[in-house]
Protein backbone atom coordinates (compact mmCIF):
# COMPACT_ATOMS: atom_id res chain seq x y z
CA UNK A 1 0.00 0.00 0.00
CA UNK A 2 1.34 3.45 -0.93
CA UNK A 3 2.47 5.65 1.95
CA UNK A 4 1.69 9.35 2.03
CA UNK A 5 4.69 11.41 3.09
CA UNK A 6 4.66 14.76 4.90
CA UNK A 7 7.70 17.07 4.86
CA UNK A 8 8.24 20.27 6.87
CA UNK A 9 10.98 22.81 7.55
CA UNK A 10 11.91 24.18 10.96
CA UNK A 11 14.13 26.75 12.65
CA UNK A 12 16.49 29.22 11.02
CA UNK A 13 16.71 28.49 7.30
CA UNK A 14 19.89 28.08 5.23
CA UNK A 15 21.14 28.62 1.71
CA UNK A 16 20.63 24.91 0.95
CA UNK A 17 17.64 23.74 3.01
CA UNK A 18 15.57 23.70 -0.17
CA UNK A 19 18.13 21.35 -1.70
CA UNK A 20 17.08 18.91 1.02
CA UNK A 21 13.44 19.52 0.10
CA UNK A 22 14.32 18.82 -3.54
CA UNK A 23 16.09 15.63 -2.46
CA UNK A 24 12.98 14.51 -0.58
CA UNK A 25 10.56 15.25 -3.42
CA UNK A 26 12.79 13.84 -6.17
CA UNK A 27 13.43 10.59 -4.30
CA UNK A 28 9.77 10.21 -3.37
CA UNK A 29 8.81 10.57 -7.04
CA UNK A 30 11.40 7.98 -8.01
CA UNK A 31 9.81 5.57 -5.51
CA UNK A 32 6.79 5.28 -7.79
CA UNK A 33 3.81 3.48 -6.29
CA UNK A 34 5.53 2.95 -2.94
CA UNK A 35 4.71 6.55 -2.05
CA UNK A 36 1.33 8.11 -2.65
CA UNK A 37 1.13 11.83 -2.07
CA UNK A 38 4.06 14.00 -1.01
CA UNK A 39 2.68 16.80 1.14
CA UNK A 40 4.49 19.73 2.73
CA UNK A 41 3.40 21.72 5.77
CA UNK A 42 3.45 25.48 5.71
CA UNK A 43 5.63 26.81 8.54
CA UNK A 44 6.86 23.60 10.08
CA UNK A 45 5.07 21.74 12.84
CA UNK A 46 2.70 24.69 13.19
CA UNK A 47 1.52 23.97 9.67
CA UNK A 48 0.73 20.41 10.68
CA UNK A 49 -1.26 21.56 13.71
CA UNK A 50 -3.04 24.22 11.64
CA UNK A 51 -3.59 21.74 8.79
CA UNK A 52 -2.06 24.16 6.28
CA UNK A 53 -0.67 21.62 3.85
CA UNK A 54 0.26 21.72 0.17
CA UNK A 55 0.69 18.97 -2.40
CA UNK A 56 4.16 19.02 -3.95
CA UNK A 57 2.82 17.30 -7.08
CA UNK A 58 2.18 20.85 -8.29
CA UNK A 59 5.93 21.49 -8.57
CA UNK A 60 7.17 20.96 -12.12
CA UNK A 61 10.51 19.32 -12.85
CA UNK A 62 11.91 22.69 -13.93
CA UNK A 63 10.75 24.34 -10.71
CA UNK A 64 12.14 21.42 -8.72
CA UNK A 65 15.59 22.21 -10.15
CA UNK A 66 15.10 25.89 -9.26
CA UNK A 67 13.96 24.86 -5.77
CA UNK A 68 17.26 23.06 -5.24
CA UNK A 69 19.10 26.32 -6.00
CA UNK A 70 16.86 28.66 -3.96
CA UNK A 71 17.73 29.89 -0.43
CA UNK A 72 15.32 30.44 2.43
CA UNK A 73 12.58 28.00 3.33
CA UNK A 74 10.27 27.53 0.36
CA UNK A 75 7.57 25.93 2.52
CA UNK A 76 7.98 28.28 5.45
CA UNK A 77 9.63 27.60 8.78
CA UNK A 78 8.86 28.20 12.44
CA UNK A 79 10.33 28.15 15.91
CA UNK A 80 7.82 26.14 17.89
CA UNK A 81 8.40 23.38 20.43
CA UNK A 82 5.82 20.75 21.17
CA UNK A 83 4.87 20.37 24.81
CA UNK A 84 5.60 17.07 26.55
CA UNK A 85 2.80 14.65 25.66
CA UNK A 86 1.79 14.12 29.28
CA UNK A 87 1.40 17.86 29.81
CA UNK A 88 -0.58 18.64 26.67
CA UNK A 89 -2.24 15.51 25.25
CA UNK A 90 -4.70 17.65 23.29
CA UNK A 91 -1.84 19.01 21.21
CA UNK A 92 -0.92 15.48 20.16
CA UNK A 93 -4.57 14.55 19.62
CA UNK A 94 -4.72 17.35 17.06
CA UNK A 95 -1.39 16.41 15.49
CA UNK A 96 -2.34 12.79 14.96
CA UNK A 97 -5.82 13.72 13.81
CA UNK A 98 -4.26 15.77 11.00
CA UNK A 99 -1.84 12.98 10.11
CA UNK A 100 -4.67 10.45 10.05
CA UNK A 101 -6.98 12.72 8.02
CA UNK A 102 -4.32 12.94 5.30
CA UNK A 103 -3.23 9.30 5.68
CA UNK A 104 0.36 10.25 6.47
CA UNK A 105 2.64 7.30 7.21
CA UNK A 106 6.02 9.09 6.93
CA UNK A 107 6.94 12.41 8.51
CA UNK A 108 10.23 14.11 7.60
CA UNK A 109 11.27 17.16 9.63
CA UNK A 110 14.09 19.34 8.30
CA UNK A 111 15.71 21.24 11.17
CA UNK A 112 18.36 21.51 13.88
CA UNK A 113 18.90 19.78 17.21
CA UNK A 114 15.69 21.22 18.71
CA UNK A 115 13.72 19.94 15.73
CA UNK A 116 15.23 16.50 16.26
CA UNK A 117 13.67 16.57 19.74
CA UNK A 118 10.32 17.28 18.06
CA UNK A 119 10.91 14.23 15.88
CA UNK A 120 11.67 12.13 18.94
CA UNK A 121 8.51 13.31 20.69
CA UNK A 122 6.30 12.55 17.70
CA UNK A 123 7.79 9.10 17.11
CA UNK A 124 7.47 8.19 20.79
CA UNK A 125 3.84 9.29 20.88
CA UNK A 126 3.06 7.48 17.62
CA UNK A 127 4.47 4.29 19.13
CA UNK A 128 2.51 4.83 22.34
CA UNK A 129 -0.72 5.36 20.42
CA UNK A 130 -0.12 2.53 17.99
CA UNK A 131 -0.24 4.95 15.05
CA UNK A 132 1.73 3.58 12.06
CA UNK A 133 4.20 6.42 11.51
CA UNK A 134 7.90 6.60 10.66
CA UNK A 135 9.60 9.86 11.62
CA UNK A 136 12.95 10.83 10.12
CA UNK A 137 14.98 13.92 11.01
CA UNK A 138 16.60 15.75 8.11
CA UNK A 139 19.47 17.86 9.53
CA UNK A 140 20.21 21.49 8.74
CA UNK A 141 21.83 24.34 10.57
CA UNK A 142 24.47 26.90 9.69
CA UNK A 143 25.67 26.67 13.30
CA UNK A 144 27.03 23.14 12.67
CA UNK A 145 26.15 22.18 16.24
CA UNK A 146 24.36 18.84 15.72
CA UNK A 147 26.27 16.06 17.46
CA UNK A 148 27.58 12.79 15.99
CA UNK A 149 27.70 14.07 12.41
CA UNK A 150 30.80 15.31 10.60
CA UNK A 151 29.00 18.48 9.52
CA UNK A 152 25.52 19.91 9.02
CA UNK A 153 24.02 20.93 5.67
CA UNK A 154 23.90 24.71 5.60
CA UNK A 155 27.18 25.23 7.41
CA UNK A 156 29.48 24.86 4.41
CA UNK A 157 27.75 27.54 2.36
CA UNK A 158 27.54 29.99 5.26
CA UNK A 159 31.22 29.34 6.01
CA UNK A 160 32.12 29.95 2.36
CA UNK A 161 30.22 33.24 2.30
CA UNK A 162 31.80 34.47 5.53
CA UNK A 163 35.35 33.47 4.60
CA UNK A 164 34.90 35.14 1.22
CA UNK A 165 33.59 38.32 2.85
CA UNK A 166 36.49 38.46 5.29
CA UNK A 167 39.04 37.95 2.52
CA UNK A 168 37.48 40.78 0.52
CA UNK A 169 37.22 43.18 3.44
CA UNK A 170 40.83 42.38 4.29
CA UNK A 171 41.88 43.71 0.89
CA UNK A 172 39.81 46.83 1.55
CA UNK A 173 41.51 47.38 4.91
CA UNK A 174 44.96 46.86 3.43
CA UNK A 175 44.27 49.46 0.72
CA UNK A 176 43.57 52.28 3.19
CA UNK A 177 46.11 54.11 5.28
CA UNK A 178 45.67 56.05 8.49
CA UNK A 179 48.01 57.55 11.03
CA UNK A 180 45.87 56.45 13.95
CA UNK A 181 45.22 52.78 13.22
CA UNK A 182 42.15 51.01 11.86
CA UNK A 183 40.07 48.02 12.88
CA UNK A 184 37.12 46.17 11.43
CA UNK A 185 34.80 43.88 13.40
CA UNK A 186 32.46 41.32 11.83
CA UNK A 187 29.79 39.71 14.01
CA UNK A 188 28.69 36.26 12.87
CA UNK A 189 26.12 33.78 14.15
CA UNK A 190 27.04 31.23 16.78
CA UNK A 191 25.11 31.17 20.04
CA UNK A 192 27.22 28.66 21.93
CA UNK A 193 29.49 27.21 19.25
CA UNK A 194 32.16 28.95 17.21
CA UNK A 195 32.07 26.91 14.00
CA UNK A 196 31.10 29.84 11.77
CA UNK A 197 33.49 32.27 13.41
CA UNK A 198 36.26 29.70 13.09
CA UNK A 199 35.51 29.16 9.40
CA UNK A 200 36.47 32.76 8.72
CA UNK A 201 40.07 31.73 9.36
CA UNK A 202 40.08 30.11 5.92
CA UNK A 203 40.19 33.61 4.43
CA UNK A 204 43.84 34.10 5.39
CA UNK A 205 46.36 32.67 2.94
CA UNK A 206 49.38 33.81 4.97
CA UNK A 207 50.19 35.41 8.34
CA UNK A 208 49.18 39.04 8.51
CA UNK A 209 46.07 38.59 6.39
CA UNK A 210 42.50 38.96 7.67
CA UNK A 211 41.08 37.76 9.97
CA UNK A 212 43.74 38.58 12.52
CA UNK A 213 41.72 37.65 15.62
CA UNK A 214 38.67 35.44 16.13
CA UNK A 215 36.58 35.58 19.31
CA UNK A 216 34.81 32.28 20.02
CA UNK A 217 31.96 31.48 22.44
CA UNK A 218 34.03 28.59 23.81
CA UNK A 219 36.77 30.98 25.02
CA UNK A 220 35.96 33.55 27.77
CA UNK A 221 36.73 37.06 26.56
CA UNK A 222 39.97 38.36 28.09
CA UNK A 223 39.77 42.08 27.32
CA UNK A 224 43.29 43.17 28.36
CA UNK A 225 44.92 40.35 26.39
CA UNK A 226 42.67 41.08 23.41
CA UNK A 227 43.50 44.79 23.35
CA UNK A 228 47.20 44.01 23.53
CA UNK A 229 46.87 41.69 20.54
CA UNK A 230 44.89 44.24 18.54
CA UNK A 231 47.60 46.83 19.17
CA UNK A 232 50.31 44.36 18.09
CA UNK A 233 48.50 43.57 14.83
CA UNK A 234 47.92 47.25 13.99
CA UNK A 235 51.56 48.07 14.66
CA UNK A 236 52.54 45.13 12.41
CA UNK A 237 50.21 45.47 9.39
CA UNK A 238 48.48 48.82 9.94
CA UNK A 239 44.98 47.47 10.60
CA UNK A 240 43.21 44.63 12.37
CA UNK A 241 40.23 42.51 11.24
CA UNK A 242 38.33 40.76 14.03
CA UNK A 243 35.57 38.16 13.79
CA UNK A 244 33.23 37.90 16.77
CA UNK A 245 30.71 35.15 17.42
CA UNK A 246 27.38 36.57 18.61
CA UNK A 247 27.49 34.31 21.67
CA UNK A 248 30.80 35.64 22.98
CA UNK A 249 30.95 35.42 26.77
CA UNK A 250 32.85 37.31 29.41
CA UNK A 251 35.00 35.75 32.15
CA UNK A 252 31.85 35.34 34.25
CA UNK A 253 30.25 33.15 31.57
CA UNK A 254 27.58 35.72 30.74
CA UNK A 255 26.81 36.56 27.11
CA UNK A 256 28.46 39.85 26.25
CA UNK A 257 25.47 41.28 24.37
CA UNK A 258 21.86 40.33 23.68
CA UNK A 259 18.85 42.20 22.35
CA UNK A 260 15.74 40.63 23.80
CA UNK A 261 14.02 37.42 24.78
CA UNK A 262 11.13 36.19 22.65
CA UNK A 263 8.99 33.39 24.08
CA UNK A 264 11.94 31.58 25.56
CA UNK A 265 14.41 32.30 22.75
CA UNK A 266 17.16 34.77 23.59
CA UNK A 267 17.76 37.05 20.60
CA UNK A 268 21.50 37.53 20.44
CA UNK A 269 23.18 40.43 18.73
CA UNK A 270 25.40 43.35 19.50
CA UNK A 271 28.68 41.63 20.42
CA UNK A 272 30.36 43.14 17.36
CA UNK A 273 29.28 46.65 18.32
CA UNK A 274 30.44 46.15 21.91
CA UNK A 275 33.87 44.99 20.77
CA UNK A 276 34.14 47.84 18.24
CA UNK A 277 33.21 50.44 20.86
CA UNK A 278 35.75 49.07 23.32
CA UNK A 279 38.54 49.10 20.73
CA UNK A 280 37.73 52.71 19.83
CA UNK A 281 37.58 53.88 23.44
CA UNK A 282 40.61 51.91 24.65
CA UNK A 283 42.98 52.22 21.70
CA UNK A 284 41.61 55.27 19.90
CA UNK A 285 41.47 53.51 16.52
CA UNK A 286 38.98 54.21 13.77
CA UNK A 287 36.66 51.20 13.89
CA UNK A 288 33.93 49.91 11.57
CA UNK A 289 31.74 46.94 12.39
CA UNK A 290 29.21 44.85 10.47
CA UNK A 291 26.70 42.18 11.36
CA UNK A 292 26.40 39.30 8.88
CA UNK A 293 22.96 38.33 10.29
CA UNK A 294 20.62 36.81 7.67
CA UNK A 295 23.13 37.43 4.87
CA UNK A 296 25.31 34.52 5.98
CA UNK A 297 22.48 32.00 5.83
CA UNK A 298 20.83 33.33 2.66
CA UNK A 299 23.83 33.63 0.33
CA UNK A 300 22.92 30.95 -2.19
CA UNK A 301 24.81 32.76 -4.96
CA UNK A 302 28.07 31.56 -3.43
CA UNK A 303 26.94 28.20 -2.07
CA UNK A 304 29.42 25.41 -1.53
CA UNK A 305 29.06 22.57 -4.02
CA UNK A 306 29.88 20.09 -1.25
CA UNK A 307 27.20 21.59 0.98
CA UNK A 308 24.54 21.50 -1.73
CA UNK A 309 25.34 17.88 -2.51
CA UNK A 310 25.12 16.91 1.17
CA UNK A 311 21.84 18.79 1.65
CA UNK A 312 20.30 16.95 -1.30
CA UNK A 313 21.73 13.65 -0.09
CA UNK A 314 20.25 13.84 3.42
CA UNK A 315 16.82 14.52 1.91
CA UNK A 316 17.26 11.55 -0.38
CA UNK A 317 18.44 9.28 2.45
CA UNK A 318 15.53 10.36 4.66
CA UNK A 319 12.98 9.11 2.14
CA UNK A 320 14.75 5.79 1.74
CA UNK A 321 14.94 5.29 5.49
CA UNK A 322 11.30 6.21 5.91
CA UNK A 323 10.26 3.70 3.26
CA UNK A 324 12.27 1.07 5.12
CA UNK A 325 10.39 1.94 8.31
CA UNK A 326 13.59 3.09 10.01
CA UNK A 327 13.18 6.16 12.22
CA UNK A 328 16.04 8.40 13.32
CA UNK A 329 18.22 11.31 12.23
CA UNK A 330 20.24 11.35 9.03
CA UNK A 331 23.88 12.26 9.61
CA UNK A 332 27.08 12.58 7.58
CA UNK A 333 30.18 10.49 8.18
CA UNK A 334 33.58 11.57 6.87
CA UNK A 335 35.33 8.60 5.29
CA UNK A 336 38.52 10.44 4.39
CA UNK A 337 39.82 14.00 4.41
CA UNK A 338 42.25 13.84 1.48
CA UNK A 339 40.45 13.41 -0.81
CA UNK A 340 37.28 14.34 1.04
CA UNK A 341 34.80 11.47 0.92
CA UNK A 342 31.63 11.06 2.94
CA UNK A 343 28.39 9.12 3.19
CA UNK A 344 25.05 9.44 4.96
CA UNK A 345 24.34 7.51 8.14
CA UNK A 346 21.41 7.23 10.54
CA UNK A 347 21.45 8.11 14.23
CA UNK A 348 18.95 7.44 17.03
CA UNK A 349 16.95 10.50 18.08
CA UNK A 350 18.22 10.13 21.65
CA UNK A 351 21.83 10.69 20.53
CA UNK A 352 21.02 13.96 18.78
CA UNK A 353 17.90 15.64 20.19
CA UNK A 354 18.58 18.89 22.07
CA UNK A 355 22.31 18.18 22.31
CA UNK A 356 24.88 20.72 21.16
CA UNK A 357 28.25 20.26 19.53
CA UNK A 358 30.88 22.86 20.36
CA UNK A 359 34.38 23.32 19.00
CA UNK A 360 36.63 20.68 20.58
CA UNK A 361 39.80 21.94 22.30
CA UNK A 362 42.07 20.67 19.51
CA UNK A 363 40.22 22.92 17.03
CA UNK A 364 40.94 26.08 19.07
CA UNK A 365 44.22 27.99 18.78
CA UNK A 366 46.44 27.77 21.86
CA UNK A 367 46.15 31.51 22.53
CA UNK A 368 42.32 31.35 22.28
CA UNK A 369 42.14 34.01 19.54
CA UNK A 370 41.48 31.72 16.59
CA UNK A 371 41.43 28.14 15.38
CA UNK A 372 44.05 25.46 14.86
CA UNK A 373 45.47 23.94 11.69
CA UNK A 374 43.41 20.82 12.47
CA UNK A 375 40.25 22.90 12.25
CA UNK A 376 41.33 24.41 8.93
CA UNK A 377 42.03 20.96 7.50
CA UNK A 378 38.63 19.72 8.71
CA UNK A 379 36.71 22.74 7.42
CA UNK A 380 38.34 23.37 4.03
CA UNK A 381 36.58 20.53 2.11
CA UNK A 382 33.17 21.74 3.31
CA UNK A 383 33.43 25.01 1.39
CA UNK A 384 34.84 23.39 -1.74
CA UNK A 385 33.30 23.83 -5.16
CA UNK A 386 30.83 26.29 -6.63
CA UNK A 387 27.19 25.61 -7.35
CA UNK A 388 25.74 28.91 -8.59
CA UNK A 389 22.04 29.29 -9.35
CA UNK A 390 20.81 30.26 -12.77
CA UNK A 391 21.05 34.00 -13.38
CA UNK A 392 18.54 36.04 -15.38
CA UNK A 393 19.08 39.74 -16.16
CA UNK A 394 22.06 39.81 -13.84
CA UNK A 395 20.27 38.39 -10.78
CA UNK A 396 19.69 34.86 -9.42
CA UNK A 397 16.54 33.23 -10.76
CA UNK A 398 15.16 32.04 -7.44
CA UNK A 399 11.86 30.19 -7.11
CA UNK A 400 8.96 31.87 -5.32
CA UNK A 401 6.85 28.81 -4.65
CA UNK A 402 3.10 29.29 -4.75
CA UNK A 403 0.97 26.22 -4.16
CA UNK A 404 -2.68 26.17 -3.10
CA UNK A 405 -3.53 24.82 0.32
CA UNK A 406 -5.10 21.42 0.52
CA UNK A 407 -8.77 21.55 1.56
CA UNK A 408 -9.04 21.25 5.34
CA UNK A 409 -10.56 17.98 6.56
CA UNK A 410 -10.79 18.98 10.21
CA UNK A 411 -12.16 21.92 12.20
CA UNK A 412 -9.76 24.80 12.83
CA UNK A 413 -7.13 24.55 15.57
CA UNK A 414 -6.71 26.86 18.51
CA UNK A 415 -3.39 26.62 20.40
Amino acid sequence: MAKNLLYAQSGGVTAVINASAAGVITTAREAGERIGRVLAARNGILGVLRETLVDTAGISDDDLARLRATPGGAFGSCRFDLDPAERNPAQYDRLFAVLAAHEVACFLYNGGNGSMETCRQIQAEADARGYPLTVVGVPKTIDNDIVHTDCCPGFGSAAKYLATSVREVGLDLAAMTTSGGRAFVLEVMGRNAGWLAGACALAAESPGQAPHLILLPEVPFDEPAFMARVREVVEWVGSCAIVVAEGLRGPDGQILAMQRENKGYIQLGGAGEVIADRIASTLGYKVHYAVADYLQRAARHIASKTDTAQAFAVGKAAVRRALAGSCGVIGIRRISGHPYRWRTIQLPFEKVANLERKLPPDFIAKDGFGVSDDFRAWCRPLIAGEDPPRFVDGLPDYLHLELPLEPARLPGWQP
